[in-house]
């Protein structure tokens, strides 16, 4: 007797994409040249995505950090940059155009959701309204028509750490969970991505050791 096609699709669903309606939570960072996604530039991305142990727990695994180089005609605040300590046309600043950032960012995200056996990744971040709209922005801008995000829904820490800890500030919150967090090294996409993704692993495993999940 054959297996039916809700057999099959159960078989090749894994732990991750059961977890999460077959999404793939990537973890994202930008470091930017103001506020506004479309006339802003990108100067740093970070992705970090996350694993799944034997007990359904989770832990950070991958993470890619590019920095880029402003777009033709991008905005630079001054305001913004000094809050970043991002020197845009430092000399030793190694940058990449910002389409062989994003080509090569989707690219391994979309492996990452092969092997999960997911669908699609969901932008998990810090305010990540914020974040998903600069790589949504980047995404049109280079006419990529591949991009593995979920292009509206998003899972926001500062939301989630406002239920867990009572903060919703990154650095805050990250000490209410027990976290080490250096204000020195913030505002680095590839370290509060990291924090980030730390962050997020603790709730989603708090929930998991009361009783939350499997429903």
């Amino acid at each position: 007797m054959s297996d039916s096609k809700a057999d099959k699709q159960e078989t090749q669903t894994s732990p991750m994409a059961g977890r999460f309606r077959g999404y793939l939570p990537v973890v994202v960072d930008v470091e930017c040249g103001g506020f506004n996604n479309k006339t802003d530039a990108i100067l740093e991305i970070a992705a970090v995505t996350v694993g799944m142990d034997e007990n359904g727990l989770l832990h950070p695994e991958d993470t890619w950090f590019y920095r880029v180089q402003p777009f033709p005609g991008a905005n630079l605040e001054e305001s913004a940059l000094k809050f970043t300590g991002i020197d845009p046309y430092h000399p030793l600043r190694i940058a990449h155009p910002e389409p062989e950032v994003f080509k090569d960012l989707f690219k391994n995200i979309r492996r990452k959701i092969k092997d999960e056996h997911c669908t699609r990744a969901i932008l998990v971040g810090h305010n990540a309204h914020f974040d998903l709209g600069f790589v949504n922005a980047a995404a049109e801008r280079n006419n990529m028509k591949r991009n593995p995000f979920h292009p509206f829904s998003g899972l926001d820490t500062a939301s989630m750490s406002a239920l867990a800890f009572g903060q919703t500030v990154l650095s805050r919150a990250c000490e209410a969970a027990g976290m080490d967090f250096s204000n020195e090294e913030a505002h680095s996409a590839r370290y509060d991505a990291e924090k980030t993704a730390e962050l997020f692993c603790i709730i989603v495993n708090k929930w998991l050791t009361l009783g939350g999940w499997p429903p």
